[in-house]
């Protein structure tokens, strides 16, 4: 048995399919587990939903912020925008089921697996984190969001998630903004500050930093305590400097490659 973990699908099925048969994947044996973006930009966003979907016990799936755009406009709540590649999947016979379906998928995902050295923790979301958060307070976070999806006022959410602030994280926060926030680190994240501030507006690489800020997993935060699994950043281009953490968008929806790593 083996573990895999890939990047931003983003509906790129064909590249997906042709590197699991690289790698002999057996749903029945293997697992593997999606950093999010499964969806948009390319060309089969539906057929990406169903070959997961149809294996979905041995997937472990995390949301990245365009399968939540997907869901958003899949129920109503938000309008398609230019760049958007999601009109087959909105029509689809099947488009409800593939969004209900998503809708229970977390933003975050931890586990154990077995790798040469011994037992070793991932941690996996689509974007980033508070430099204050820790794993534990991760996952509490991200079921705080996964509640909302799941609950009977989700298409309040839907519509609330939108936009950049709050820019950081504190506890105070309440309502809508609190979630907003959450979602905003764990799907959008890149640069922040000491304090947490976001700077979403920067989809560069590290060297567009704005002055006072770095990127998220550049503090003292969750990979201190596991190792990480994100994607979202393809400008990095997979390299973060840290032997522990993993950026696993590598930019093939823009006609570079697609990232399968062996856990």
């Amino acid at each position: 048995m083996s573990t895999y973990a890939v990047g931003d699908i983003q509906g790129c099925y064909k590249q997906l399919r042709k590197l699991l048969k690289k790698v002999k994947f057996s749903p029945n044996q293997d697992e593997l587990w999606c950093v999010g973006d499964l969806v948009n930009r390319g060309p089969k966003s539906a057929d990406t939903l169903r070959f997961l979907q149809d294996m979905d016990d041995a997937t472990s799936i995390v949301l990245g912020n365009h399968d939540l755009h997907y869901i958003a406009l899949s129920e109503g709540c938000a309008p398609l925008r230019s760049k958007d590649t999601l009109g087959k999947l909105l029509t689809a016979a099947d488009a409800e089921s593939l969004s209900t379906w998503l809708r229970s998928k977390p933003l975050a995902h931890i586990g154990s697996v077995d790798t040469d050295a011994g037992p070793s923790h991932f941690l996996m979301f689509h974007a980033g984190v508070a430099p204050s958060w820790s794993v534990q307070s991760t996952l509490n976070y991200s079921a705080e969001v996964e509640l909302a999806l799941q609950g009977a006022d989700y298409k309040e959410f839907l519509r609330s998630m939108y936009g950049d602030k709050p820019r950081r994280w504190h506890n105070k926060l309440k309502g809508q903004e609190r979630l907003r926030v959450i979602t905003n680190y764990l799907t959008r994240a890149r640069f922040c500050d000491a304090v947490g501030n976001l700077r979403l507006d920067v989809k560069q690489g590290y060297a567009f930093a704005p002055q006072g800020y770095k990127p998220w997993f550049h503090y003292e935060n969750v990979s201190n305590e596991a190792t990480i699994l994100f994607g979202h950043w393809a400008s990095i281009e997979g390299f973060t400097g840290r032997d522990n953490v993993h950026a696993l968008d590598t930019g093939c929806v823009w006609g570079r490659e697609l990232t399968l790593m062996r856990l």
